[in-house]
């Protein structure tokens, strides 16, 4: 699935991806809001991940999602 995808359905996916990523709070989410950037950076804080591998892991989402 394409990221424009995920983008215009996040409400629909947001429960998805905090299956995956746990410790992202609610209002993380909402404040994410389907930027492709922001949930890549919310990982690299919250679990130490190098940008490379928070865009990885956003990659394999995005990939199983569709």
């Amino acid at each position: 699935m394409n990221w424009d995808q995920i983008e215009g359905n996040w409400k629909q996916f947001k429960g998805k991806m905090q299956e995956k990523w746990g410790d992202l709070t609610d209002d993380e989410m909402d404040q994410i809001a389907g930027n492709r950037e922001r949930l890549e950076g919310k990982i690299q804080e919250k679990y130490g991940k190098t940008k490379e591998e928070a865009r990885e892991e956003v990659d394999a989402m995005a990939r199983d999602l569709g």
